[in-house]
C-alpha cells in the first residue's frame, strides 16, 4: 500500500455520524463509535521473535544507554488497569483491561537527560512514532504484554507494545523495540505521512492538514478479535 497517500484517501473520505449513547456520550470523542471488537490494523507483516534474543534499547537522551531482556521487564512491578481506547479510523473500545510495566518505573533504571523532551518509540516493522515526554510520565502509560487477562496476542503487539490511552491509538505502538530520548521533536511514520503529530482525539488531531473527516466504516473492514 502507499501510504504517503493513505491520509489523502481517508480524509477525503465522506463521514457520517458516530451513534453513540447518550451516557457514554462524555467518554467518546467526536466522530468515534463504540465497539466490542478489537480491531487490527497494521502496516507490514506480523513480526515473529526468538524471546531468548528479544531486547529493549532505551538510548538517546541518557546517562548511559540501556538494554533490557524481557525478563528483566517482567520482574518490574506489573501494572493491571482499565482505559477506554479510541483509534483514528473511528472505533472506540471502551473499559478495557491492560497489564503491563509502567513506563515511570521504566525511566527509574534510567537516568534521562534534563534536556530531553520528547521520545520516538521504535518497533518493528521499521514503525516509529513520537510523543512529547511530558505525555508519557502520566501514570497510566504502559509497557503492555497482556490485554483482557490474557497475553497479548502478536496481531495486537506481543511481545510489547506501548499504552498511551489518551491519543489516538497509532501512538500506542505494537511490537516497540526501542525507547529514543530527544532534545527536539521528529515525526514518526503515520505523523510523516499526513497524520496529526499530536493526535488528541477529543480535539479530532487526526490529520496534519484540514481535517475532512473518515468514514465510520473504515474499520469494519479489518480483521479483529
Amino acid at each position: 500500500m502507499n501510504t504517503s497517500k493513505k491520509a489523502e484517501r481517508l480524509k477525503k473520505a465522506p463521514s457520517l455520524k458516530a451513534n453513540v449513547a447518550p451516557e457514554l456520550a462524555h467518554r467518546v470523542p467526536p466522530g468515534q463509535t463504540t465497539t466490542d471488537r478489537f480491531p487490527i490494523l497494521h502496516e507490514g507483516e506480523v513480526p515473529e521473535y526468538d524471546m531468548s534474543t528479544w531486547t529493549l534499547r532505551v538510548f538517546g537522551e541518557v546517562e548511559e544507554e540501556k538494554v533490557f531482556t524481557y525478563e528483566q521487564l517482567m520482574a518490574l512491578p506489573q501494572i493491571k488497569q482499565m482505559n477506554d481506547i479510541h483509534c483514528v479510523t473511528r472505533w472506540s473500545k471502551l473499559d478495557t483491561e491492560w497489564e503491563g510495566v509502567r513506563f515511570t518505573d521504566l525511566m527509574k533504571l534510567v537516568q534521562v537527560n534534563p534536556e530531553a523532551k520528547y521520545v520516538m518509540i521504535h518497533a518493528d516493522q521499521d514503525y516509529e512514532t513520537n510523543l512529547p515526554l511530558e505525555d508519557l510520565l502520566h501514570d497510566n502509560i504502559l509497557l503492555a504484554h497482556s490485554f483482557d487477562g490474557e497475553q497479548l496476542t502478536a496481531k495486537h503487539g506481543w511481545p510489547l507494545r506501548l499504552l498511551v490511552p489518551h491519543l489516538y491509538f497509532w501512538k500506542s505502538a505494537k511490537w516497540i523495540r526501542g525507547i529514543e530520548f530527544m532534545k527536539e521533536d521528529r515525526p514518526g511514520f503515520w505523523e510523516r505521512n499526513g497524520f496529526h503529530n499530536y493526535a488528541d482525539p477529543f480535539r479530532e488531531q487526526r490529520f496534519s492538514g484540514e481535517d475532512l473527516g473518515l468514514p465510520e466504516d473504515e474499520w469494519h473492514h479489518k480483521d479483529f478479535d
